[in-house]
């Protein structure tokens, strides 16, 4: 990995609006796991981490979260 590449920005703590961690977890919520109805916690553990997973892998809404955020 090139490492010259990585810059870190630093993002206030209860600022919404910036945060592409918060565009994150609205797309979880609202598209992700809009439908599923678990039997327990656990399941929507497991549910929810794959999902999150799924997400690391496309780049495309990676990209999205950060431009909403303004930071791209």
């Amino acid at each position: 990995m090139d490492w010259s590449k990585i810059a870190l920005a630093f993002l206030p703590p209860c600022a919404p609006n910036p945060n592409p961690a918060e565009s994150l977890w609205v797309w979880l919520k609202r598209h992700a796991l809009a439908n599923n109805c678990p039997a327990s916690m656990a399941e929507r553990s497991v549910t929810a981490r794959g999902k999150l997973e799924s997400a690391q892998r496309r780049a495309t809404l990676a990209a999205t979260f950060w431009r909403q955020a303004k930071l791209f």
